[in-house]
């Protein structure tokens, strides 16, 4: 009887063999966690001020020190950033510093700057656009109101503006209105909910006209999540509500360049730094110099990172989705999802360079923001009494979907942040042998 041979940690599909990625966390020296925060290693929330993460989980990245960084759209610092949330876990803030329990790494899709100790720079971000973002939020305010003015539904809201406060984000780079409070509000008018969404669209698409006009026309894009993926011009396209789906709830005005994929070069150009001394890219790249598509990023990685210094990459997000219409026979498939294409790009480097770059997944449908597919597990015909994934994240009718997610750790942010914290111990116990 022939014994089929094992597979490697990259080779694996919609895997709940976790066990084999503890392997490559505990083992592999040269490794780069490049990781994304809500629904990953914090639960999905209504209003984001109510985010809570686990201390011990932010200790435990300290196991992984230079090997680790996270990458998201949301902030480090303000009201609603992660570092205020880190504080309120330990309950004082020189503590935090002190101790160097700030995580490192690229927010604002990757023009905010930060190391272990909280010291924030924007790299390649210009004055005059810090004081446009500053008008943002409350220019939204104040379109939530008039909307809401105009609704004879408003009174039926508890505290409306308790609901608008909570829903602008005053981001100091990626300022955002956050739509999920009101969508609980509005779940017995869904159509007013999908109106509010399209006056957000509108709302954000006359900003970036606003600020063409005081000759910043470059320097913003709408960052929707989730989205559907985006049109021919490369604009991301709105995700509408549907039935027990808010469909997009987050509207991020955000700085050009700011995207998530070319993050993954900038967080690369330091890492080479600590484990050689240069930088590939120069010590002042930055994400806005990096090129848009996911083939020049490629080509960029190829053309100056010297493979025999390359690590093993494990990309980890949470928000990838895809949708299949069919209307007449004719197909249109969107691919979307703002953790998709910086996952994709690590997977891309890692078949390109054959480092065997590995693609993790937390299924993030069980917090209380309810537009995540949830993965589907059972026993296969195949699987015997193994439970296996059924369905990913994605249209089942995406035959073609070209990112492969290895580990899926389908019970959430919890499951993933007890695994992390397991694996941070059996490396720091691994380096002391």
């Amino acid at each position: 009887m022939s014994v089929s041979p094992q597979l490697l940690p990259h080779e694996h599909t919609l895997s709940l063999k976790t066990e084999v990625l503890a392997d490559v966390l505990i083992n592999v020296e040269n490794i780069l966690i490049i990781q994304d925060l809500d629904g990953v290693c914090m639960g999905l929330v209504k209003d984001p001020l109510t985010r809570v993460i686990d201390r011990n989980y932010v200790k435990a990245t300290q196991a992984f020190e230079g090997h680790f960084y996270v990458l998201t759209n949301g902030e480090h610092i303000g009201e609603r950033g992660v570092n205020g949330i880190i504080e309120r876990a330990f309950g004082n803030p020189a503590e935090v510093k002190a101790k160097g329990l700030y995580l490192p790494g690229l927010a604002g899709g990757g023009v905010q700057w930060q190391d272990r100790q909280g010291n924030v720079s924007h790299p390649g971000v210009s004055e005059a656009e810090l004081e446009f973002l500053a008008e943002v939020p409350p220019t939204i305010k104040r379109r939530l109101r008039r909307f809401f003015e105009q609704k004879s539904t408003a009174a039926e809201i508890e505290n409306l503006e308790e609901c608008i406060q909570a829903s602008v984000l005053e981001n100091k780079a990626s300022p955002s209105a956050n739509l999920n409070t009101f969508y609980d509000q509005l779940r017995e008018y869904p159509q007013i909910y999908m109106d509010l969404q399209k006056d957000m669209q509108n709302l954000m698409q006359e900003l970036l006209q606003e600020a063409q006009i005081k000759g910043l026309g470059d320097s913003f894009f709408v960052h929707y999540a989730p989205n559907l993926g985006r049109d021919l011009n490369g604009q991301e396209l709105l995700r509408p509500a549907q039935a027990q789906d808010s469909g997009t709830t987050d509207f991020q005005f955000m700085l050009q360049g700011a995207i998530k994929e070319a993050g993954v070069l900038g967080l690369l150009n330091r890492y080479y730094f600590q484990r050689t001394g240069s930088y590939p890219l120069g010590e002042d790249f930055n994400v806005r110099q990096a090129p848009k598509t996911l083939e020049e990023l490629l080509a960029l990685v190829k053309a100056n990172f010297d493979p025999k210094d390359m690590p093993l990459m494990i990309g980890v997000g949470d928000t990838v989705n895809s949708s299949v219409e069919d209307i007449q026979g004719r197909v249109t498939v969107r691919r979307g999802g703002s953790d998709r294409n910086f996952l994709q790009l690590i997977q891309n480097i890692g078949q390109e360079l054959n480092t065997g770059n590995i693609i993790v997944y937390i299924d993030s449908s069980q917090g209380e923001v309810k537009n995540r597919k949830p993965v589907k597990i059972g026993q296969h015909e195949t699987s015997g009494d193994e439970i296996v994934v059924l369905e990913g994240p994605g249209d089942v009718r995406d035959v073609d979907e070209p990112l492969t997610l290895n580990f899926v750790f389908h019970k959430g942010h919890q499951q993933y942040s007890q695994f992390f914290q397991k694996a941070a111990r059996e490396r720091e116990a691994s380096d002391q042998r």
